[in-house]
């Protein structure tokens, strides 16, 4: 079993490049579970970076201080253990950098109980609350508000107000674990929670956090889920094998995609809306065609491909999480194999790769320039995301497929090469 296709010679596949990593102090008792980070994310105007480093501790840190330091240090000695390219907990909270007078305040939150879940949220002011009935709210988000949610081991969600660190919420009500949050991006502060306890809850916080709607129909933990860009579907993905497409306006199941042979752990769309990537335990990522149910790419991560029934076992090559990049051209997977790829979706073989022990969660961030990844001593790694020109013509598909489904583009009057193109069956 090899982690790469016969025809892919590993030495000649491009190294993406290293810029840095935030580490958190060792000690005896780190060395027990609880010290993971499970989660990674960025802010959605590129101010913060947020990882949850164990042990209930989340960081929020300047994405600016973060990319000086890692510039900084680009001509030092990475063995340097006081180089600002290895940011620790002590010295991040201050001891060798000094922040600049306009620059974002750092903090770090003490969340009562260990953080599975981390999304940023902000707010549009004219994105209204689905409560109409009710005309006081104890919170009027403004249009620079930026939250940070955290979902708990204890089933709670705790709402933070990112500039000052200040607690604003406290929402309870799931039984069982928080495995995952998102937002919905439309600036709405829609919140989804997604939980071992089988169901996914939706709160909106322009209505004081009040829950919306519970959405049944996982028999198994629910691991992640993730919104489209216009907000209107959320795909949820958990332990058996199916992800489910939800419609947000109505909060129904529109259908089920089965291809699957193992839980179904990481999800992401593609910038456009018209592309879903899913991450699962049986050594594979799957591009979907999620408006027609059909399977467009497989990314595969062990080779030769696993027959379903080993699939759907314990191997050496789970993938643990996905992310797209904003570019909509590259997609980033984290694998038990020890390795992070980078994939085109124009090929089946990686274009970059980078070495990565005990991955567990990866992001792009906002503009897709970098990658983060957490990992289970509780540190941050970056990379260099894959740069390359997008063609004319990617930009005019990703245009067309942000306002149509792949039904409405097969109803245009178009010649069947466009298409297939635009439908991304020819990539």
């Amino acid at each position: 079993m090899a982690s790469f296709p016969d025809c892919v010679n590993e030495n000649d596949l491009d190294k993406a490049k290293f810029i840095g990593e935030l580490l958190v102090p060792v000690a005896p008792f780190d060395q027990k579970s609880g010290r993971e980070a499970w989660t990674v994310a960025f802010a959605p105007n590129g101010s913060y970076f947020a990882w949850s480093q164990g042990h209930r501790i989340v960081r929020l840190i300047p994405w600016t201080k973060c990319l000086r330091s890692f510039s900084v240090s680009a001509g030092e000695e990475g063995t340097n253990p006081t180089s600002p390219r290895h940011l620790s907990r002590q010295n991040s909270d201050g001891g060798l950098t000094v922040p600049l007078a306009d620059e974002p305040r750092e903090h770090t939150i003490d969340c009562g109980d260990t953080v599975w879940g981390l999304a940023f949220g902000s707010s549009v002011p004219e994105k209204q609350s689905r409560c109409v009935n009710i005309e006081w709210h104890r919170f009027k988000f403004g249009q620079d508000q930026l939250l940070l949610a955290t979902g708990l081991n204890n089933g709670r969600i705790k709402i933070w107000d990112v500039y000052s660190g200040k607690l604003l919420l406290n929402l309870m009500d799931h039984t069982d674990v928080v495995r995952d949050l998102t937002f919905a991006p439309d600036g709405s502060l829609m919140l989804v929670s997604a939980s071992r306890d089988k169901t996914l809850r939706v709160w909106d916080l322009k209505d004081d956090g009040n829950m919306v709607k519970v959405l049944r129909g996982h028999q198994n933990w629910v691991y992640c889920s993730a919104f489209s860009p216009d907000s209107s579907i959320l795909c949820s993905v958990g332990a058996g094998k199916a992800v489910f497409i939800w419609n947000m306006d109505k909060f129904t199941l529109i259908r089920k995609l089965e291809g699957h042979h193992n839980d179904v752990v990481s999800c992401a769309f593609s910038p456009d809306g018209a592309l879903l990537a899913t991450a699962s335990y049986d050594t594979r990522v799957i591009v979907w065609d999620h408006h027609k149910a059909t399977i467009l790419l497989e990314l595969g991560h062990l080779f030769p491909p696993p027959s379903p029934i080993f699939a759907g076992g314990a191997n050496d090559r789970w993938v643990r999480s996905v992310s797209f990049c904003p570019d909509g051209r590259h997609i980033a997977s984290i694998t038990d194999d020890r390795f992070v790829r980078f994939w085109s979706i124009e090929e089946r073989a990686p274009q970059a790769i980078a070495s990565l022990s005990n991955g567990l969660c990866c992001a792009f961030s906002a503009e897709g320039s970098v990658l983060a990844a957490g990992t289970r001593d509780g540190g941050v790694h970056f990379w260099e995301s894959p740069r390359s020109i997008a063609s004319l013509q990617h930009m005019c598909r990703m245009a067309v497929r942000r306002v149509l489904t792949t039904q409405q583009v097969e109803a245009l009057a178009i010649p069947t090469p466009l298409q297939d193109y635009l439908a991304y069956r020819v990539i």
